[in-house]
C-alpha cells in the first residue's frame, strides 16, 4: 500500500484495462460549451464578417443586398458552442450589436456547416435528417438559402 500523500484520490488502475476517467466525456463537454456559450460572440462573428465579406459580398447582386439587408443572423456549432452574430451592412457584413436579436438562428455541427459552405452538402436534406436547425422567420431562411443556392459554393473543396 502506497502512504504518499493523495495516493488514495488517484482512480483505480488495472494492467490491461483503460483508467477510469474522474468525470463522464459528455458531462465535461456539456459544461464547456455553457462556458464558450457566454463569451463574447464578438471575435468569431469579426472573423467570419470578413471571410463573408470576401467570399460572399462580391458574388450578392444588388437586388440580393437589399433583401438581405439589416437583419442579424445567428450561427451556431452546436458541439463546441461558437456563435455567430452577423448582420449585411450597406458595404458589406458586420458584427450584430449586442441588443439585436436574429431572425434567423441556424445550429449544425461545424463539420455539416463547412461541408454545406462547400457546396458538399444541401440545405434540405441536412434540414430533413435534422442535422440542421433554423429557428425564427422562415420567409427570410428560404430567401437567405435561395440566396446562397443561387450563388453556389462559398469555395471549393481542396483538391485531393
Amino acid at each position: 500500500m502506497n502512504s504518499a500523500p493523495g495516493a488514495g484520490h488517484r482512480p483505480e488502475f488495472r494492467p490491461g484495462s483503460p483508467p477510469k476517467a474522474p468525470w463522464p466525456l459528455e458531462a465535461v463537454a456539456r459544461r464547456l460549451r455553457g462556458v464558450v456559450r457566454r463569451l463574447p460572440v464578438g471575435p468569431p462573428s469579426f472573423l467570419a464578417a470578413r471571410v463573408l465579406d470576401r467570399l460572399l459580398w462580391p458574388q450578392l447582386d444588388a437586388t440580393q443586398r437589399t433583401l438581405l439587408r439589416h437583419r442579424c443572423i445567428e450561427i451556431e456549432s452546436v458541439e463546441t458552442a461558437v456563435r455567430v452574430r452577423l448582420v449585411l451592412g450597406d458595404r458589406g457584413f458586420e458584427v450584430a450589436g449586442a441588443g439585436v436579436t436574429p431572425v434567423v438562428v441556424i445550429r449544425a455541427q461545424t463539420t455539416a456547416l463547412l461541408r454545406l459552405a462547400r457546396g458538399e452538402d444541401d440545405a434540405d436534406r441536412l434540414f430533413f435528417e435534422r442535422r440542421l436547425v433554423m429557428e425564427g422567420d422562415t420567409e427570410f431562411a428560404l430567401l437567405l438559402k435561395n440566396t446562397l443556392d443561387a450563388i453556389g459554393p462559398l469555395w471549393a473543396p481542396a483538391p485531393r
